[in-house]
């Protein structure tokens, strides 16, 4: 299948934890000088989303902005997403990504010496949430042999109305079919680049996965998934990490994402 999926993973109260810690992302949002929505093709926005990596940035909806930062909406609604250590730098955040329920999921699986690396608050807001194209998470999170594994957790009830998840049941086993990279060329303004086009999947191959909010999907690094926009009056906020292996695994040097010094945090050892 190259996905699970886990309900009630978080209790009523935990989600309404993780919900108010989003919310209050909105409420203090950066100076308008300083507001991005990420596009590789900007080197400025490039150099933004490479400091995430080991920060907890945040990236505005497309419709949200106008070209001088100006909110065009509800500042609740503004934001697309947060990242990229949350997992690590915010206490609530931090306490469910190392609970014991996803430990014990990753030794389930045989995962010897499992490390959190990435994470992101995803808002995917009312009439103005964006569409998340066709992608594995592989492309991003690289590693040899494949070891990413995504938690991909509801804080809302998840509809086809609202974004849900749509997912290629056994996808996962066909490869990693493209790359995200940093740019080896340094003459380029690109930061940023895909080492090849964007394949083309036929829409028969997915799935729609409606879960209730604290519902957990599991995602195998190479399963294909996307999410449509949310065009509907309601929300559909999720909160997603990724963990890969570190015994006898090499993560790719030209991920866009990559460790401090110290190297990613153990999940068992936290």
């Amino acid at each position: 299948m190259g996905y699970a999926v886990l309900e009630d993973f978080l209790r009523p109260h935990e989600i309404e934890e993780l919900r108010s810690c989003g919310q209050y992302f909105t409420k203090n949002l950066p100076p308008e000088s300083e507001r991005e929505i990420f596009d590789t093709k900007n080197e400025q926005q490039a150099d933004y989303f490479l400091d995430s990596a080991n920060k907890i940035s945040v990236f505005f909806e497309a419709e949200a902005l106008e070209k001088d930062g100006a909110l065009r909406v509800n500042p609740e609604v503004s934001l697309n997403k947060v990242g990229h250590a949350l997992h690590w730098l915010h206490p609530s955040f931090k306490k469910y990504t190392f609970d014991e329920r996803v430990k014990e999921v990753a030794f389930q699986l045989n995962y010897k010496e499992p490390a959190v690396c990435q994470s992101m608050y995803i808002y995917k807001n009312p009439t103005i949430g964006s569409e998340v194209t066709t992608h594995q998470d592989a492309t991003y999170l690289y590693t040899e042999p494949a070891t990413l594994l995504g938690f991909w957790i509801a804080l809302d009830d998840a509809t086809q109305e609202n974004g849900c998840l749509w997912i290629a049941p056994g996808s996962h086993k066909s490869g990693v079919h493209r790359r995200f990279i940093r740019n080896k060329e340094s003459c380029s303004k690109q930061l940023l680049v895909f080492d090849k086009a964007a394949p083309h999947y036929s829409q028969s191959c997915f799935t729609p996965v409606p879960v209730r909010k604290g519902t957990c999907i599991l995602l195998h690094g190479q399963v294909l998934h996307f999410s449509a926009p949310n065009r509907s009056n309601l929300p559909r906020h999720a909160y997603t990490f990724h963990v890969i292996e570190t015994h006898d695994v090499t993560y790719a040097k030209d991920n866009w994402l990559q460790p401090l010094a110290c190297g990613f945090p153990k999940l068992y050892l936290n």
